[in-house]
């Protein structure tokens, strides 16, 4: 059966669209492993797969409805990401909520994110700008509806297409799996949040995604110093 966690209120299929950031043509999106990958990245981030649980192939084949080499395969990129933890004997659970090294991640973010939005302003193609900002298309119904899988889902993507447009591959492969990280404790703040506090957010990254398509290389990395919550005063350069 279908992990319920992919589908949103409204029953639409949700597509992260992720999974191809290494850039290795064996993570394509049309595959098996990469879709499953991505069903359980989702349900991580979610809580659906709650730190701490226990993880049985077998078990997560029968759920996701797919085969055990996609489920391996998948739980492999997943360890890779430091988002479960396989060990030998007692078996594969999902990693701790571990507070330093969300700080960690996010002092490594501040530094390479608004970074990748200056390489994006310069080498995205108008089609891959315009693609940053139509993830948020359906934005206004799900923060109206506080559909959380959707919202999780655009920001993914919207992070994902970003550091691919940047151009620089060895940066993508770098933050890509700090983003993930970051989404486990980034759907807590959802609790107690307004629609138009949602709302808020979301045009947020929609400035960021006008700025770099205009090719304004230090307003892009301003707009995403914002995103991450930090004056772009502090993260300039001396």
């Amino acid at each position: 059966m279908a992990s319920p966690s992919l589908k949103s209120p409204a029953g639409r299929r949700l597509v992260l669209d992720v999974a191809n950031s290494s850039g290795l043509e064996d993570w394509a999106p049309e595959l098996q492993k990469t879709k499953v990958y991505e069903r359980i990245l989702l349900d991580l981030i979610l809580g659906e797969l709650p730190a701490g649980a226990r993880l049985d192939e077998q078990s997560l084949a029968a759920h996701y409805d797919t085969g055990l080499a996609g489920v391996r395969d998948a739980l492999g990129r997943l360890a890779l990401e430091g988002l479960i933890i396989r060990r030998a004997r007692s078996g594969t659970t999902v990693a701790p909520l571990d507070l330093v090294e969300l700080r960690q991640g996010y002092e490594a973010r501040v530094l390479i994110e608004p970074h990748c939005a200056q390489l994006a302003a310069r080498n995205a193609s108008k089609a891959e700008a315009q693609a940053m900002f139509e993830v948020f298309a359906d934005g206004e119904e799900a923060a109206r509806t506080c559909d959380l899988p959707a919202l999780v889902a655009m920001d993914l993507r919207f992070h994902a297409a970003v550091a691919r447009a940047s151009g620089n591959l060895a940066l993508a492969r770098i933050l890509i799996p700090l983003q993930h990280k970051a989404a486990r404790f980034w759907v807590f703040s959802f609790n107690g949040a307004s629609e138009q506090e949602l709302l808020d957010e979301i045009e947020e990254h929609r400035q960021v995604a006008r700025v770099i398509a205009s090719g304004d290389v230090e307003g892009s990395r301003r707009a995403m110093l914002r995103i991450l919550d930090v004056q772009p005063e502090a993260g300039a350069r001396s």
